[in-house]
């Protein structure tokens, strides 16, 4: 238990401090964040409120013409005219919905891919610590389903809208040229469901915002239990921890649920003043009807507006309503953009000339990397490393030893611009890094990381993941190096299996990512427990293709089993952050109180005869 609470120190998941909540925004911030994503999208906006401006301007002049037909027919003149008018406004009308249903739909659709693409760009551009710092089920959400409720807000919502409100206005104006007093009853049924939207729809909002903040956590919480199947089933605790997972689900329903209730509050207000409305205008009308007020067709064709109006006012509901997931889901893709990126402004950037005369200067036996009173922690914590000075040369194998917490996997988190010095200064090829960029400096190593994770997709794919352009016979030449090959061509799709539904052990991910590496052919390979998962007999074979390595470019090892690092050209042990000691195993051995005690705590017995190790465990 204190190794792991140690390894957590070592190893930190991720590099943030606790901070409050961001700050609830205002409707009108939320809505200029919303609009935002359709900015670049306006004049296809504009053309879909033109065709649905045209489909309502259809839409109100039926009634109009079915005044029309039955003026006629009280009159016995030509039916002809006013049938073919209604005939077209039919069709007119729905072509041209039609046309606005694909072009919203598209639009929806590309604004959908560009907020997506803008996220997925934000977190593999953002710092390590941005991104571990957060559950990856919440960040896989934001890409998913926080997306689909802007798509529907952004297309869908803001035409709806428009065209709703300009629907309204047009059949209110059409009802006052057919009669002022029925035209009063309407107005006091909108009245009221307009003050009920103002009331109820900030309660969506809120209770929108919280469900989809909850199902990021319910999304964190699940890929966790997931990962870890196998020690919550081990432990027992799939009970336990379906109860944690539920819980979240359980806090995302309570939010749904008062959302739902608010809306269908809003729903029944509105439909229950329409009808109450209709419900009067058609008594009403009844009774100026038989006071010869009002003509028959001028009742009929007001009828048909009532009935009418309802799509307006339901389409606004159902707009406003939407509308408020949208702006919950637009505020908190926007918040990805507060990660923090690996920024290179290029200042001072030496060009290639300068490169190469500084890798020229620090000559073919020079140390490739240098750090020089290198001080690093992880946000606003305590720093991890003390004033660490170290040289890599250009070829050997430098091992990197100590307790947990050391800050073994820190330093080499310094290496690849993981985490920034505070203080000191790194250098390779005797260029400073600050004057490189982060594709300059990873473009020098290769790196195996602790937990070996595979990326999504064949074996091949994540062989040739850092070099594409390898050719078979060099995958080959790995494989065998790490004793792969044998047992990839045992699998029934070979290299093309894939990593994500396939049973490879822990071993064989781990001389997967090993074999990849080793394919980069790097100046530097950066090993951090390469071999904590591999029998004995591979992990000789590792232990010599990391040696032919050496021959050619340089090896930095972080290792617990010092049996990995025995034969290390220099070893290094850390403790606290800072490099307590340095030199060969039988210097160390014989000068160092700490290195002993690494050395039997394994059982690694050294024989004063020979530089031979020999391990009796």
């Amino acid at each position: 238990m204190v190794d792991s609470m140690a390894a957590a120190v070592e190893n930190p998941p991720t590099e943030t401090t606790v901070t409050d909540p961001p700050p609830e925004r205002s409707g009108r911030e939320r809505l200029r964040i919303l609009l935002g994503f359709v900015r670049p999208h306006r004049r296809t906006l504009a053309l879909g409120l033109a065709l649905g401006l045209l489909a309502t301007a259809m839409s109100l002049a039926t009634p109009m013409v079915t005044k029309w037909v039955l003026d006629t027919l009280s009159t016995g003149a030509s039916m002809g005219g006013p049938v073919a008018w209604l005939v077209a406004l039919m069709i007119v009308g729905s072509v041209v919905g039609l046309f606005q249903w694909i072009l919203l739909g598209r639009l929806a659709e590309d604004v959908v891919y560009e907020a997506r693409s803008s996220i997925v760009t934000r977190y593999l551009r953002a710092r390590v610590g941005a991104i571990t710092s957060q559950p990856a089920g919440e960040l896989v959400t934001r890409v998913t389903s926080d997306t689909l409720l802007l798509r529907e807000a952004t297309s869908n919502s803001l035409v709806s809208l428009v065209n709703g409100f300009i629907s309204l206005v047009g059949t209110l104006v059409l009802m006052a040229v057919l009669d002022l007093t029925l035209l009063g009853s309407t107005v006091a049924a909108i009245v009221v469901v307009a003050v009920a939207m103002a009331l109820l729809l900030p309660g969506i909002g809120k209770a929108q915002h919280r469900t989809q903040e909850a199902v990021g956590r319910l999304g964190g919480a699940v890929e966790g239990a997931v990962r870890a199947v196998r020690t919550v089933k081990a432990s027992g605790a799939e009970e336990r921890q379906g109860r944690t997972i539920l819980g979240d689900a359980q806090e995302a329903r309570k939010h749904a649920v008062t959302a739902v209730k608010t809306e269908a509050v809003a729903w029944t207000v509105s439909w229950g003043g329409i009808q109450l409305a209709i419900i009067v205008i058609l008594g009403l009308g009844a009774w100026r009807v038989s006071q010869d007020l009002l003509a028959v067709s001028s009742l009929v064709a007001f009828l048909l507006y009532a009935f009418n109006i309802v799509g307006p006012i339901s389409e606004l509901t159902q707009a406003f309503t939407t509308l408020q997931s949208g702006l919950a889901a637009a505020e908190r893709i926007r918040e990805v953009e507060t990660m923090e990126l690996e920024e290179d402004d290029g200042a001072g950037r030496p060009d290639a000339g300068r490169r190469e005369a500084a890798a020229h200067d620090a000559g073919a036996d020079g140390p490739v990397l240098v750090l020089d009173a290198v001080t690093a922690g992880y946000a606003e914590g305590s720093p991890v490393v003390h004033g660490v000075s170290l040289e890599v040369p250009r070829r050997g194998h430098v091992a990197l030893v100590g307790p947990s917490g050391a800050g073994k996997t820190t330093l080499l988190s310094l290496l690849l611009r993981f985490v920034e010095p505070t203080s000191g200064e790194l250098r390779l090829d005797g260029v400073p890094y600050r004057e490189l960029s982060h594709a300059d400096v990873r473009s020098r190593f290769a790196y195996v990381e602790q937990e070996t994770p595979v990326v999504p997709g064949t074996i091949r794919e994540n062989l040739l993941f850092s070099r594409p352009d390898a050719t078979d016979s060099e995958v080959r030449a790995v494989l065998e190096a790490v004793r792969l090959a044998a047992d990839l061509d045992a699998l029934p799709d070979g290299l093309d299996t894939s990593l994500v539904s396939s049973a490879v052990s822990g071993g064989q991910r781990q001389r997967i990512a090993l074999a990849r590496a080793l394919l980069k052919e790097p100046d530097v390979l950066l090993l951090d427990e390469a071999t904590s998962q591999v029998d004995g007999l591979t992990e000789a074979a590792i232990h010599d293709a990391i040696r032919a390595h050496t021959r050619r470019g340089a090896v930095v090892t972080v290792a617990h089993r010092l049996s990995t690092v025995l034969d290390a050209d220099r070893i290094l042990v850390m403790e606290g952050g800072r490099v307590r000691a340095s030199g060969t195993h039988e210097e160390l051995h014989a000068s160092d109180e700490l290195y002993r005690d690494l050395v039997a705590a394994l059982r690694i017995a050294v024989d004063a005869e020979s530089p031979a190790v020999a391990t009796t465990a």
